[in-house]
């Protein structure tokens, strides 16, 4: 019954080994979601890390926000292509080259290249801070056509900015969606959250989520939960 909706969820697994990693990947990798691999664990174990949890039959999302000058954020995009990973990320805001000859990288792979926009942590007044005059749904809107100019097929972006993307770019963009947390649920340290079922019905392709499953008593129980929850919205 939720067989599509768990292809839908994308599991980040923010632990501090690969051992750690693997207890918690193997359980769940028959489950048809993803893996997001993002700079703690893989910082702490290399590149082995992606190959270790491939084993288990899971599929990658290695989410290590690829920000720099354009040759250097090629590279590193031909690396994790390499790698056989089924999706990867840059920061929109290193700019057109830097987005162009990043998504060319991945081209002839299976590789989806994601753009980053505005981290779900960040609201107006962090913007601001940070001297970007526009408020959050606007830059995300900026920043998504720029990448859609420059090749780009898929974006992170808050709960928040799903229906304003929709709205905008139509079915153009793949969007991949953190920040999401079921009712009740501590939003932590991010700023523009929904639920499952509501980011769902707003037009999200794809949910990262991480605590609601990693930290449940049962992270099995935790994802076909959540995974009930989307289909009855999908």
């Amino acid at each position: 019954m939720t067989a599509s909706a768990k292809e839908k969820i994308i599991v980040a697994v923010d632990a501090p080994d690969a051992s750690s990693a693997v207890r918690l990947v193997e359980p769940l990798a028959g489950e048809g979601c993803l893996f997001k691999i993002g700079l703690q664990l893989f910082t702490a174990e290399g590149p082995s890390i992606v190959s270790r949890l491939q084993s288990t039959g899971a599929r990658i999302f290695l989410d290590l926000k690829f920000h720099d000058i354009p040759n250097t954020a090629r590279e590193a995009v031909h690396c994790a292509v390499r790698l056989g990973v089924d999706m990867t990320t840059i920061h929109l805001c290193g700019g057109p080259q830097m987005v162009s000859e990043s998504v060319a990288a991945a081209k002839e792979s299976k590789t989806l290249v994601l753009g980053v926009s505005v981290l779900t942590s960040m609201d107006d007044e962090a913007l601001h801070a940070v001297g970007v005059p526009r408020i959050a749904e606007e830059q995300v809107l900026h920043l998504a056509d720029m990448g859609l100019q420059c090749g780009l097929r898929g974006i992170v972006a808050s709960p928040r900015e799903i229906r304003p993307l929709r709205e905008k770019f139509g079915s153009r963009l793949v969007i991949v969606t953190p920040g999401v947390r079921p009712a009740g649920s501590d939003v932590g340290d991010q700023k523009r959250v929904m639920t499952p079922g509501d980011a769902v019905r707003a037009g999200a392709d794809y949910l990262v989520i991480g605590r609601p499953i990693t930290g449940a008593p049962s992270p099995l129980e935790s994802l076909r939960a959540i995974a009930a929850e989307m289909q009855a919205a999908l």
